[in-house]
Order: C-alpha cells, then structure tokens, then sequence
C-alpha cells in the first residue's frame, strides 16, 4: 500500500483525523476505560467478570477478518465510521443497566455492562480494519514515528483530563445513575467520532484487489525471523501490559480499600504517564528509532512492578504511603507498557512492507488480541481461585505481578535480537537520551523541520554548528540542496564540527566539491580534510587547479592533512605560479602541514616576489616554522612584531641572549668538554646583532653552517634548514626582510637550546 496523497491533502486529512482522535479520545474514556471497571465493581462484579471485561477489549480483535470481507463491497472509511457510531450506541445497554440494579435485578445490570461493552469492542474489531490502512496512509513520510505518537498523546491529554473529571464526579461516592450520566455523554462523543472519520479520505486499496488469506498471512510471519520474533515480543508485552494495567484497578479496590474517587486521580497519574511517554517517543522516535525506545518503555514498565513484589504489608495500612505507591505504579505502567504498545506499532509499520499493511496488520491485531484475552480471563481465575483457596488478595497480586514480572524480563531480553531497522542500538540512544548536546540538536532540528522562514532556518542552521549531533547528519544535507545558497552554506558547515561523517555524507560532501565551485564547494573541501575522507583525494586533487582559489586552496589544505605526499611537488608549483596572495597563504599552510623540509626552498623562493605583502610574509615564516618545529613558540613572538614591527632587532636579539643565559645556567659552560657548544653560545648575540643592525647576514650564516650535523641528526629538517637558512642570509633579494630575519634568528636561538638539552642528557648518562 503507498501512500498517494499530496502534501497539502495528508495535511487536510491529518487534521480531519486529529478532530476523530480527540472525540474518540473522550468516548473511549467514558465508556470503557478505568469508568467501566469501577461501574462494575460497585455492583460486586468478580475478578473474573473483570478479566471478560478487560478480555472483551481483546478479543474484538479476533474480528478483523470479518472487516476485511466487508471491504471488498464497501469502503474502508464507510465500515470504519458505520462501525464507530454503531459500537457507541451498543453502550446504551450499559446505559440501562443502574435502572435494572434499582429494580433489585442486579444480575441483570451486570449482564446488560458486560453485554454492552461486549457487542461495543466486537463491532469495534469489525471496523478496526480500517485502522492501519488510514495510519499507514497518514503516517508517511520521514515523521511517520512523531506523528503517530502524537495521536499518542492526545489521547493521553485526554484520558487525564477525562480521568480527573470522573475523579471528581465520584470522589463523593454519588449514586450508581451517576455511570450513567457519564456513559451517556460517552455515546453522543462516539457518534460524533464516527461521522469525523467518514470526512477521512479513502486509503489505496491493495494491488491484487483481494489480499492474502489468513493462513498464508500466517505461514509469512513464521516464515520471516524478525517479523516472528516481533510477535512473540509483542505477545509478552501486550499480555504484561492488559493485566497490569487492569488489575491496578482491582489491586487498589481490593487490596487498598480505596474509593472510586481515589481510582481515578490514580488513572490521571496513569494518562500523566502515559502522556510523558508520549512526549518523550515524539521528541526522539524519528532520531533514535523504534526499537531502542520500545525497549525503554518495557523496562521503564518492569522497573513501575518489581517494587510492588517487595512492599510490606505495613504500608497497606499508612495512606500517604499506600497513595504515594499508588501513583507511582499507575504513572509507570502507563508510562512503561502502554507506551510500548503504542512504539511497537510503530516499529511493526515500519518493519513490514507497505503494500502488506492491511493483511500482516490483521495478524498484529490477532496477536495483540490473543495476549490480551488469554491474559486478562486467566489472570482474574487466577486471582478468584487463590481467593477460593484462601490467599488473601495482598499475596494474590504478589503472586500475580511476579508472573509478570517473569514476562516482562523473557521480553525485555528477547528485544535486543530485534531487526534495528536503521534505529541506534540501545546503548547509543541512552547516551543521545543523557546527552544535553543531542537532546538540543533534537530540538533544534524539529524546529527546523517546521520552518518556512529562510532567516531562521539560516539561524537554526547557525544553532546546530554550535551543538554538533551526528542526529542532525540527514537534515544537513537534505538543507545542503536548498535553492538558497546561504542556507546550504550554513548546512555544510554544520557538518564539519561533527565527530563523524559517515559514508551519505562523505559521498554528498565529494559530489559539492565536484559540482559547486564558487560557492560551497571549498567549505565542503575543508570538511573533507578534517574528517581524513581518502576518497575524496582524486577529487580534491582535480579541485586544486580550479579557478575558484578558495576551493583550490581549501582542497591543498585537505590534501596535507589527509597526507598524500605524492602531490605535494605540484602543491609547490602551483604556489609558484599563481599571482593570487590568498592561494599563496593556503598554499604555504599547506607545506607546513605537510612539513617536508624541502619545502623550505619553495617558501624562501615566494618570499623573493617583489614586495610580497605583509600577511603573505607572515603565512610564509609561520609556515617554516612549522616544518622545522618551532611553530608554537615563534607564533607568539611574530604576534608581537606585527603589533610594533621596529621591535624586531630587539625581538632577536632576546632570542639570542635568552639561549645564551639558558646555556649558562645550564652549566655547559663549566665542563669545558664541548668547546664547539660553548662557542656557539658566546657568539649567537654578536651574530644576530650584525644581522639586525648592520643587515649584514655573513656572520649568522656562518655560525649556522658551522653547527654540527651530529648534534642534531635526530631532525629531519635540520639539514637542509642549515643550508636553506645560511644561503638565504647571503641573498641580496632578501636582506629587507624583517621577517625572515626575525625567524632565522629564532631558529639558531632554538639549535642552542636542543644542543645544550642533548649534551647534558648524554653527559648525565655517560656519568
């Protein structure tokens, strides 16, 4: 089944459906939720008569066959609406029943209750034909888990505000008529309800015009592992969660001896959770996936029992203690198991294919049916025999709940065998689920998902650069094809602070490079060379020679970091060619990444361009610096010359004299084992002196070129730094340059330093 509507119509039709969704909501909780429960045990139903009740819920399931019949003479939406009003008007016997129970026919009314909601959930299942259909059809699309989950809570808002209002109505333990004022506005709601959905439009029929039979529906499921295994989980947990959830209801009456009244603020903790969980599955399905949150949710309703097990019989006794476990199991339940049945309907549409929607989901309600009426009827014989055996209900409901807890464990574990179907693994989504960082990137992203401002998507973009989440990958570059260039810029550069890129976005950024000159293909060249994509290297050694410099630069740069030596001679010809300052500068960063000491040559030669400017000169000797390893202490004295440039003779001179009076304090000078050293270091100032005052480099050459090869064999630069330095001293057509002056001076200051650190340690171990 695909979905065949337009967007502005699935949007028409979603509204249309919401109006279904909160009138079904309201009818719901009026006729057969927590009400029917406490109608029939003010009139002394059994556990048993209350586990038909709860079963009947279920076994409407078991109907969808018959649905399906209809649907090859009438529409889906027809049988679903028909079927609605219908199923509310059965009520009507429910309706009746205190009439009968004040005609001391109280037999009767139990009858007429279990009747009603009997024929309400069978016509129910007849028309829940229709249900996966229409959400299939509605729910498509890259939001199918929010919007599926908002319906989710909507009907937990609902179901608070319902529960309240009958917390109020028979907090005071009002007259049994009372029900029936209350089912009666619960009809007139389900009417209304089932005239909405008729407003719905017609979902697409299957291809074969007549679908599959229940047992090759059967045979399918067994066939496929993660469809069976999905059934058996959903077995347990459907099971798990129609009892508890029902007998919450009895264990509180029964057990706790606590008003209608008291039962139903316990049901508003129940939807409070319930909405909660809805929130929550909203706010992170379409990020995290279904299953690492289906597992949640089971074990968040596992943790709301165990403590149950464990619970003195003292506190029975204590009301603020027997109200405050009360809640607390209520809001879990609701939060653990009825959120997970409502994720694992997700994660089941999700799991089979679309065209199968209405066959496989005639299954998933069996199953869903099947737990729930074998768990509800055997669940209350099993509570009434304990009690005809003499087992008071406070050990009944242990005994009962540590079955449940049993199940709930088998599912839980069963869970992590399930297909992930592109969702995070569980582990990953709790770190997402603590994580401040990717819970805001979430956030941002769903308010980027609703923007139809180009101003605050650019903003939202320039948010999500700030709060880097790998969650964010698949929106970035779906903004990365925006018609505007400002948004994809934004787009792309959000990627390049994420921790990684993954093989979509690597494949994307490549195709930007390729594609987009002159607008974001350099930034996405950058990218690329910061998250170390070797694929991208054909690419950007393509991109190095385009006529768009930043992207030619950028993809120099990334050719360094990702280390591909074997270009960096063409990476030096293309510095030496261009005219263009800025190529230059990316080019020069470029060698000092890379760090051949060859490469010393080509950026000595850049520097004999007739008056290179001055930010170029800067990049050239920060460049050097790099390549013979002096970068991070030359930065910091080239930041002060640029601040007062007619510093700079001062600047070297304080180099030399600090490795002079380094090389004292050291005590080299004391030994008098290394006369080579020692001379070095008395005649570094008056040769860096010439050079600064008198621009006369002779005498620093010389020093340079008689430093010892064997002092400093462990440098790869060392060598031709010597020669490269000491010649460039002598070269005419660089005596005015303050830089290089101010740079070479810092270097031999250094050679000082290493030599004296190498000569004590080999002293210290020759000693």
């Amino acid at each position: 089944m695909t979905p065949h509507l337009s967007p502005y119509r699935l949007q028409k039709a979603r509204e249309i459906y919401n109006y279904f969704n909160l009138f079904n909501s309201i009818s719901w909780n009026l006729l057969v939720g927590v009400i029917i429960t406490l109608f029939a045990m003010r009139l002394g139903a059994s556990t048993t008569y209350i586990g038909l009740i709860s079963a009947s819920l279920y076994f409407a399931l078991f109907l969808l066959p018959v649905g399906k019949i209809l649907s090859k003479r009438f529409t889906i939406i027809k049988i679903f609406s028909f079927t609605w009003v219908l199923r509310s008007v059965s009520m009507l016997l429910a309706v009746a029943a205190p009439f009968f129970d004040y005609a001391g026919k109280r037999n009767t009314a139990l009858f007429l209750i279990l009747l009603g909601v009997f024929l309400f959930h069978v016509i129910r299942g007849v028309g829940m034909i229709g249900n996966n259909p229409v959400l299939g059809q509605l729910a498509s699309g890259p939001d199918r888990g929010s919007y599926m989950t908002q319906l989710q809570i909507i009907n937990s808002v609902i179901g608070m505000f319902a529960s309240f209002t009958i917390a109020m109505v028979l907090g005071m333990e009002p007259p049994v008529f009372v029900f029936s004022i209350l089912l009666g506005l619960g009809v007139i709601f389900g009417v209304i309800s089932g005239a909405a959905i008729s407003k719905v439009p017609e979902p697409p029929r299957e291809k074969d015009g007549q679908g599959m039979k229940f047992i090759e529906i059967f045979k399918e499921a067994v066939a496929q592992d993660a469809l069976r295994r999905f059934m058996i989980i959903l077995f347990l947990v459907i099971m798990v969660s129609g009892v508890t959830r029902t007998f919450a209801v009895v264990y509180a009456r029964e057990v706790f001896e606590h008003s209608d009244g008291l039962i139903s603020l316990y049901a508003v903790f129940g939807g409070l959770g319930f909405f909660i969980a809805g929130l929550s599955i909203k706010f992170l399905v379409d990020r995290l996936g279904a299953k690492p949150l289906f597992l949640v949710c089971v074990g968040a309703g596992l943790v709301g029992l165990i403590p149950i097990v464990f619970l003195p019989s003292s506190v029975v006794a204590n009301m603020t203690s027997a109200i405050l476990i009360m809640v607390f199991l209520f809001f879990m339940l609701n939060f653990g198991f009825l959120g997970s049945e409502g994720i694992a309907q997700t994660y089941f549409l999700a799991l089979i294919p679309p065209e199968k929607t209405l066959d496989l989901g005639i299954l998933y309600f069996f199953v869903f049916g099947a737990a729930g009426v074998g768990g509800s009827f055997l669940a209350g014989l099993f509570l009434d025999l304990l009690r005809v055996l003499g087992v008071s209900p406070y050990l009944s409901f242990k005994f009962l709940f540590i079955i449940m807890i049993v199940l709930a464990g088998i599912a839980l574990a069963m869970q992590n065998r399930m297909v992930s179907l592109g969702s995070l693994p569980l582990k990953g989504a709790l770190e997402v689920i603590f994580s401040v960082r990717d819970l805001r990137a979430i956030s941002l992203l769903d308010k980027l998902n609703k923007t139809e401002d180009s101003q605050e998507e650019k903003s939202l973009l320039g948010a999500l650069y700030d709060t880097p989440s790998n969650l964010s990958i698949n929106i970035l570059l779906d903004r990365a094809r925006s018609p505007r260039l400002a948004t994809r810029q934004e787009a792309i550069r959000a990627l390049e602070k994420l921790e990684r890129l993954g093989e979509k976005a690597e494949k994307a950024l490549i195709e930007d490079v390729a594609q987009n000159q002159y607008t974001t293909a350099y930034i996405s060249a950058r990218i690329l060379g910061n998250h170390a994509c070797e694929k991208a290297i054909p690419f950007l050694r393509f991109a190095s020679s385009s006529s768009d410099y930043m992207l030619a630069g950028e993809s120099m740069i990334a050719l360094a970091k990702l280390q591909d030596t074997a270009f960096c001679p063409q990476i030096e010809q293309i510095i030496l060619k261009t005219d263009n300052p800025r190529l230059k500068i990316m080019g020069a960063e470029s060698l000092g990444i890379y760090g051949f000491p060859d490469s010393l040559h080509t950026l000595i030669n850049i520097l004999k361009i007739n008056d290179p400017p001055p930010y170029l000169c800067d990049e050239i000797v920060l460049a050097m610096s790099a390549i013979v390893g002096t970068q991070r202490q030359f930065y910091s004295l080239l930041a002060r010359f640029s601040a007062d440039p007619s510093i700079a003779p001062s600047l070297s001179l304080d180099e030399a004299e600090a490795a002079y009076e380094l090389y004292r304090a050291g005590g080299g000078w004391k030994s008098g084992k290394n006369r080579l050293l020692d001379k070095h270091a008395g005649s570094i100032q008056a040769a860096v002196r010439s050079l600064v005052y008198g621009n006369d480099g002779q005498a620093l050459a010389a020093w340079i070129r008689e430093l010892p090869l064997s002092a400093f064999s462990s440098d790869p630069s060392f060598q031709s730094a010597q020669t490269i330095f000491s010649n460039a001293l002598l070269d005419s057509g660089l005596a005015a340059h303050q830089r290089l002056h101010l740079f070479v001076s810092h270097w031999s200051a250094y050679q000082i330093r290493v030599w004296l650190k190498k000569y004590k340690t080999r002293v210290s171990r020759d000693a």
